[in-house]
């Protein structure tokens, strides 16, 4: 596989617009389904309430729980199967304050079913959060995410002396961002503090990517200043392919084995680890560069707009008088001192 990156020429600045094809392919459908859905489905942490995770000797009996649950006249309360058969989570909320107390009364309630005797379980975990630390909770999560955009472009608009280039990495990082929130969305996963958490990382994982190919950009511009820019990005981003691939792969690796091996406490924090991976090396490609590229045609354009409707000054007349000549001026000035004529 090294081969196609011991000396590429890839065009991927003429690909761009299939790259754009893809990222809203991907897009599209996660916007879809938050906006559907309301938004991202907060966990415990964020919505606050009580999460009890059960283990049983057999299958989970999830009708049978159910049931249970349902004579407890709970506010609300969602049951779901957690890696193996015999594992289930129920997050419930009951009035507030009584958070800490309704794990108790659940595993009592389930223990004194007769359907669920023979089919014994222990609790394996408990969460309970209030409400009013839950918002809180979201607040700053929420908070860190955007902090973490402004100092980005603070520090790519300081390092790099251009505010074009601290846009591109963040609007490559929210890209990356919204797709794996997207992609939790799709697929009905909560959004906890460990997949905040996940996300943040991801987002110093794609900046760290982009910046390596701004930088071999900018490296670029200097030594050949008068190519296409369209083509010193392309150039740019050959140069830096197989560190940005090798690298991208090497963490990939890693992260598989946090997600297959880590056990299932990890399993929402490794999968967005895995996916932002994945599209972090795509955007630091076939997204911030290009965008780079639109960004410059976009002000060559505007700039030149105004230049093409410029008239162009006035030839001028032959029988008018030369600068040197005219009234005012240095030469005119110097005429009339020394008291010389000028011959017809």
């Amino acid at each position: 596989m090294l081969r196609f990156f011991r000396d590429p020429h890839y065009p991927f600045i003429s690909w761009r617009r299939y790259a754009y094809a893809v990222s809203l392919a991907i897009l599209v459908p996660g916007l879809v389904s938050l906006s559907l859905k309301g938004g991202p489905r907060y966990g415990i942490d964020f919505t606050g309430g009580t999460l009890v995770q059960l283990r049983f000797q057999g299958e989970a009996p999830l009708d049978r729980v159910r049931a249970t649950l349902n004579g407890l006249q709970l506010d609300s309360y969602e049951l779901q199967r957690f890696g193996e058969q015999r594992e289930i989570v129920v997050r419930a909320r009951g009035e507030e304050g009584t958070e800490a107390a309704l794990a108790p009364r659940i595993a009592d309630a389930l223990r004194t079913t007769p359907e669920l005797r023979a089919n014994r379980f222990e609790v394996v975990r408990v969460e309970a959060v209030g409400p009013k630390i839950g918002g809180e909770l979201q607040r700053k999560a929420l908070l860190a995410i955007a902090y973490s955009c402004i100092l980005i472009i603070g520090y790519i608009y300081i390092r790099f002396k251009g505010l074009k280039y601290g846009v591109a990495a963040v609007i490559a990082l929210v890209h990356d961002a919204i797709l794996t929130v997207g992609l939790f969305s799709i697929l009905n996963k909560d959004i906890t503090l460990d997949v905040v958490a996940a996300v943040l990382t991801i987002i110093g994982y794609s900046v760290n990517d982009s910046i390596v190919v701004l930088d071999r950009i900018r490296e670029n511009l200097r030594s050949s200043a008068r190519r296409p820019f369209a083509a010193i990005v392309d150039a740019a981003i050959n140069q830096t392919l197989s560190r940005t691939v090798i690298t991208g792969v090497s963490t990939l690796l890693v992260v598989l084995a946090l997600f297959f091996v880590g056990g299932e406490v990890i399993h929402d924090f490794a999968f967005a680890l895995l996916v932002g991976i994945v599209v972090g090396t795509y955007s630091s490609i076939f997204v911030v560069a290009p965008l780079l590229v639109e960004w410059e045609r976009y002000i060559d354009r505007s700039g030149a707009a105004p230049a093409a409707t410029t008239s162009a000054p006035a030839p001028q007349d032959a029988a008018s008088p030369r600068s040197e000549d005219a009234p005012g001026r240095k030469g005119g000035r110097r005429l009339a001192s020394t008291g010389r004529r000028r011959s017809p």
